[in-house]
C-alpha cells in the first residue's frame, strides 16, 4: 500500500486477479483514503491499480478528462465471460462506436420522448410521497415523465434510494489510454483506475448526513428540488451508463405507478429491518425483504 506517489511507477498488464472478489471489503477503500489520501495505490496480484476515493478526485479524472479515462481496466471474471466485447466491458477503441450505435438505437425506440412512456407503463401495470401522487397525478389517470417536475419530493426520493442503496459502489475498473497528470501525480499509460463510487455518493462536503436516509439531500431550502454534482450512481465520464435516461425514466414511472395504486407496508417491525447489504462486490445486494402491497 502507498501513496498516490506511486502512481509515476508501472501500468503493465498483469494477469489474473479481480475487482470483484476484491471488492468484498468495500467500505475498506475509503478508509484507506483517510490514512493515505483520496488518491492512493494498492496491489492486486501483479496488478498496480490507482483508487480514486472522493468526489472531487473521481470529477478531475472521469469528468475533466474523460478521454484519458475511458479504457477499461482488467477484470478476470468478466474477461473470461465476455472476452473483450460487450458495450461496458470491451475496450474504448471498441466501445467508442458500439455506444454512439447503442444511444443513437434507444432514441429510435424513444428514449427521451414521450413515445416510451406508453411502453414503460404498460410494463409498470404489470408490477403493480404518496400524498404528491395523489395531488398531481390522481388515480384517474398513470403518471406521466413530465410530471415529475411537479412533484420535487417525489424525485428526491428515487433520488435518495439510488443514493443510498448505492447498488455499484466501485463501478467497472478504468483503463487510461494516456500519460496524464492528476493533481501533482503523474498517471502513466495503461494504468488500472477504481473510481469508488461509493465516496462520491456518500461524501460529507455534498451530503450533510451521508449515511441517513434523507429525501432533503435533494432538495433545496424552498422544497424544490435540487441536484446534486456528487450524485454518480450511473459513474461519469465517457464509459458511464448509457442507458441512464432510460433508467431514470423507469425509475421514476414504475415508483409513482405503483405507489399510485398500493400503500406498503412491512409485516415485521421496522425497527427490525436493517437497510446493510447482504454482499457487498460488483454490487450491492439488499438482504431478502417480505413487503406487503395493500390495494389503496
Amino acid at each position: 500500500m502507498q501513496g498516490a506517489a506511486g502512481c509515476s511507477r508501472g501500468g503493465r498488464r498483469g494477469s489474473g486477479g479481480s475487482v470483484p472478489a476484491a471488492s468484498l471489503r468495500v467500505p475498506a477503500l475509503p478508509q484507506l483514503g483517510a490514512k493515505y489520501g483520496p488518491i492512493y495505490t494498492v496491489h492486486l496480484g501483479p496488478r498496480r491499480v490507482v483508487v480514486l476515493c472522493e468526489y472531487e478526485a473521481i470529477r478531475e479524472a472521469l469528468m475533466e478528462q474523460p478521454e484519458s479515462f475511458a479504457d477499461r481496466g482488467e477484470e478476470a471474471i468478466y474477461d473470461r465471460l465476455f472476452q473483450g466485447y460487450g458495450c461496458a466491458f470491451c475496450p474504448w477503441s471498441r466501445a467508442k462506436p458500439l455506444r454512439r450505435f447503442a444511444v443513437s438505437t434507444l432514441r429510435d425506440f424513444g428514449v427521451g420522448k414521450s413515445g416510451v412512456e406508453e411502453r414503460i407503463l404498460e410494463e409498470a401495470q404489470f408490477l403493480l410521497a404518496v400524498l404528491e401522487i395523489d395531488r398531481e397525478i390522481g388515480r384517474e389517470r398513470g403518471p406521466r415523465l413530465e410530471d415529475r417536475r411537479r412533484m420535487p419530493y417525489t424525485d428526491a426520493v428515487i433520488h435518495e434510494i439510488q443514493r443510498f442503496a448505492d447498488v455499484i459502489p466501485l463501478g467497472l475498473t478504468r483503463r487510461v489510454t494516456r500519460d496524464v497528470r492528476l493533481r501533482d501525480y503523474a498517471v502513466p499509460k495503461g494504468t488500472e483506475v477504481i473510481a469508488v463510487l461509493s465516496s462520491a455518493l456518500r461524501d460529507p462536503q455534498h451530503f450533510a448526513s451521508p449515511d441517513a436516509f434523507d429525501p432533503g439531500h435533494f432538495l433545496d431550502e424552498s422544497g424544490r428540488f435540487r441536484k446534486n454534482e456528487a450524485f454518480l450512481p450511473f459513474s461519469a465520464g465517457k464509459r458511464n451508463c448509457f442507458g441512464e435516461t432510460l433508467a431514470r425514466t423507469e425509475l421514476f414511472l414504475f415508483f409513482t405507478c405503483i405507489l399510485q395504486r398500493f400503500s406498503c407496508r412491512s409485516p415485521v417491525p421496522r425497527e427490525s429491518l436493517s437497510v446493510a447489504p447482504a454482499l457487498v462486490g460488483f454490487g450491492s445486494l439488499p438482504p431478502a425483504y417480505r413487503i406487503c402491497f395493500v390495494p389503496r
